[in-house]
């Protein structure tokens, strides 16, 4: 007698993870793909908008189709359409940029003189009323002697903008900050920074302005470490930056909160291992001296707390950023014990 052949049971529960893996894929497309759509550049605003709304409409519609192979395909073309769109969209140069960020730094290398040109130097009323001013300037890369780590917050311990100033043996300093560079009719937005919505910008600055600014002017808290590194390392470091500055200006690339912020782009530019740059304190960037600290690139013969409360910059009441910023802004900085870091 011939064998009845058993129910196959494999078919409904493959196609109930198929189910299930199509409603996750629904989710997470809908979650990352929507508001990248809304703070992307796409112009005009209407169509921006209107794609925003369209494409979690067709993602919910592409998920019910009665058909299983058809919802999948679907979704597959979808998904797709929004990957070549966004892997393919390209930072640009030349946007209507907010003042701040509407003329890029530029730099020349000829033997050892650094020629940087567009050196910011705003004079402010207030973070919204400013006087843009911008000079050239030559320093000579046997002169450098300093390297400063400032952190500067605005609320909280957490979070802070954290860049560079490097000094010369004449008392000039170089400020350098790794922002977003932001159009006129964008307001700036946290959330906006983890999609295409700026472009990595390199502001280089006179201290008066980039420090200044939040010292005098926003009334941040902010603090200035010296770095200890030795010359050849603090050269690596410049250098770099340099490099950086003059690739961006021909180049154009894309701010991202989580890959190239203001503190993954320090530790790019000094070389750090993969370890450091995936830290949690790199995301929380208001302990980034914390993590410098550790290791060995700040003061270490006092605690971090002590260290910290003393790198505090204090401004008198009423102050504005004058010709000798740079000297009254250290006069209070606790006397570092000069050791050399190869780091």
């Amino acid at each position: 007698m011939m064998q009845q052949a058993q129910p196959h049971h494999k078919t409904p529960h493959r196609r109930r993870w198929a189910h299930w893996f199509a409603g996750c894929a629904t989710i997470l497309l809908g979650t990352f793909g929507t508001p990248a759509l809304y703070y992307s550049t796409l112009e005009p605003d209407a169509l921006r908008l209107g794609l925003t709304v369209l494409f979690p409409l067709v993602l919910v519609t592409a998920f019910l189709l009665r058909s299983h192979q058809s919802a999948r395909l679907a979704l597959a073309g979808v998904g797709a359409a929004f990957a070549v769109w966004y892997v393919t969209d390209p930072p640009r140069n030349n946007r209507d940029w907010a003042g701040e960020y509407a003329l890029p730094a530029d730099v020349t290398l000829e033997g050892r003189t650094v020629h940087l040109h567009h050196v910011r130097d705003f004079i402010y009323k207030t973070p919204s009323d400013y006087t843009p001013r911008y000079y050239d300037a030559d320093y000579s890369l046997d002169d450098l002697s300093s390297v400063d780590l400032v952190t500067s917050y605005w609320a909280g311990e957490s979070i802070a903008h954290v860049f560079l100033s490097f000094g010369f043996r004449d008392g000039r300093h170089v400020a350098m900050s790794i922002e977003t560079r932001r159009q006129k009719k964008f307001p700036y937005s946290a959330i906006a920074g983890f999609f295409h919505h700026y472009e990595l910008f390199y502001v280089v600055a006179d201290e008066r302005d980039l420090i200044g600014v939040r010292t005098d002017i926003r009334k941040e808290r902010v603090y200035l470490y010296r770095v200890s590194l030795s010359p050849e390392a603090r050269e690596r470091l410049f250098t770099s930056y340099l490099q950086e500055v003059a690739h961006l200006s021909r180049t154009p690339e894309w701010y991202n909160t989580l890959t190239s912020n203001c503190t993954t782009g320090i530790l790019t530019r000094a070389q750090a291992s993969l370890r450091y740059r995936l830290d949690w304190r790199i995301l929380l960037s208001g302990y980034t001296a914390s993590l410098a600290y550790k290791l060995g690139l700040l003061d270490t013969h006092l605690d971090f707390p002590t260290l910290h409360d003393r790198s505090r910059i204090h401004r008198p009441e009423g102050a504005t950023p004058g010709p000798d910023y740079s000297t009254e802004i250290r006069q209070t900085e606790p006397e570092v014990i000069k050791f050399q870091n190869t780091k």
